[in-house]
């Protein structure tokens, strides 16, 4: 996959932009466009096929948006950075991004193109053992817009973490939206301009 991220297990399903394995423990849904090649592994020991039945509806067709919409609300493990994962649930689906839930991160805006892969929990688990009641039904009073650079606008004047804080760079004040760049000023006082199409994940302190 993109970001020399590698899976080994059983094709399940393959839907119009979306295919599912089993790796013998997890179902892991993977955007097409995030696959560069696949492989018939001849040398590992096979994965025997799950008996369960799918943690996801699969009655209707197969897509991503299908997928998130089926996640809303589910415990998840999801992957947008490289090698990093968030675990926590989707609440919203808009034109071009979503909104991802994490007891870490809050509340996170999301564009669809870049979601890498998304691991439905077993319905016994929660992110971090933490008990059902902690997790908020409507866990962010900011109204949301259709697109992400709409959303991204009423975010100006505020503090945001772009793809998790992984880069100094990427964490600072929200200045405002120039076309396809994102101003941004660091806690150093330097301007950084981000391209819009490169920005995985956007989240802010509460």
């Amino acid at each position: 996959m993109s970001g020399n991220i590698m899976h080994h297990g059983i094709l399940l399903d393959i839907g119009s932009d979306v295919l599912v394995i089993y790796n013998g423990e997890d179902y892991i849904y993977i955007p097409l466009i995030h696959v560069q090649r696949m492989l018939e592994n001849v040398e590992d020991p096979p994965i025997a096929v799950p008996s369960n039945e799918y943690p996801m509806d699969h009655l209707h067709t197969l897509s991503l948006r299908s997928i998130l919409n089926n996640a809303k609300g589910m415990f998840s493990e999801i992957q947008v950075t490289k090698h990093q994962s968030v675990h926590g649930y989707v609440t919203t689906i808009l034109n071009d991004y979503f909104v991802f839930y994490s007891p870490v991160y809050k509340t996170m805006y999301i564009p669809i193109n870049h979601l890498k892969w998304l691991i439905p929990y077993t319905s016994s688990q929660t992110p971090y053992n933490l008990e059902n009641d902690i997790f908020p039904v409507n866990p962010t009073p900011l109204t949301l817009a259709r697109t992400f650079e709409l959303q991204l606008e009423k975010l100006i004047g505020k503090i945001v973490v772009f793809d998790l804080g992984t880069d100094p760079d990427r964490i600072g004040q929200l200045k405002g939206i120039h076309g396809s760049f994102v101003e941004l000023v660091t806690a150093k006082g330097d301007i950084v301009f981000s391209h819009l199409e490169h920005i995985k994940t956007v989240h802010y302190p509460s």
